[in-house]
């Protein structure tokens, strides 16, 4: 008799992306089933590298790209630039998002956009909700430990909100066979120079470093 084709869920990595020219926040979760696994939420601090924008989107794709390599994402959900009056700085932003988008394209890692308000509505039930909220919210749902509400952290936990509204709306895990960059990896051992450990070890729930 034939073994029956195995219907376990696998583990789905989701990264969540907060788009920014001067703190960009992320985050990294595990999802089986209905549980939610923290990996790592925490920001790229750009504002040292001053005016020089094209220094700054480097900095971004070279960064996403190593957090690729780590955690080999299924899927990134990013949240999209809220518009404002100031044109030049929805630019700027616009090319931040773009270049975050592009290095999961360049490792065939589907993305979807989320408007703010669709994040917040889908982590506290408000659409106006703010970041102190939305950070408290998360506290509460993925059982976070306290920590300072220091600028930097609510970038961090808005790309948690991203992560987590693209969880609630896509239901749970996907099948074996889904496409992701670790079954390409997987398929292909000759793509990189140093091949990336298949397993996963969960980050340490810190506060985040610049």
């Amino acid at each position: 008799m034939l073994p029956l084709a195995s219907t376990e869920l696998l583990p789905k990595i989701i990264m969540g992306v907060d788009p920014g020219t001067q703190i960009m926040g992320y985050a990294v979760i595990e999802v089986r089933g209905q549980h939610v696994t923290v990996l790592r939420y925490d920001v790229i601090d750009m504002k040292k590298l001053g005016t020089n924008h094209a220094l700054k989107l480097k900095r971004i794709y070279e960064r996403m790209t190593e957090l690729i390599e780590e955690f080999l994402p299924d899927e990134l959900a990013i949240e999209a630039p809220f518009f404002g009056v100031n044109v030049q700085s929805m630019l700027k932003l616009g090319r931040a998002q773009g270049v975050a988008i592009a290095a999961c394209l360049s490792r065939q890692i589907p993305y979807v956009e989320y408007a703010p308000t669709k994040v917040k509505q889908s982590v506290t039930g408000s659409g106006n909700a703010t970041k102190e909220q939305v950070a408290h919210m998360l506290r509460q749902t993925l059982k976070l430990p306290p920590i300072e509400e220091a600028p930097k952290f609510l970038d961090a936990t808005d790309a948690l909100a991203v992560a987590l509204c693209h969880h609630y709306q896509k239901g749970n895990n996907v099948k074996a066979g889904g496409k992701s960059w670790g079954k390409f990896l997987a398929d292909n051992p000759g793509k990189l120079a140093a091949p990336v450990a298949g397993k996963k070890a969960v980050a340490s729930r810190k506060k985040p470093a610049a």
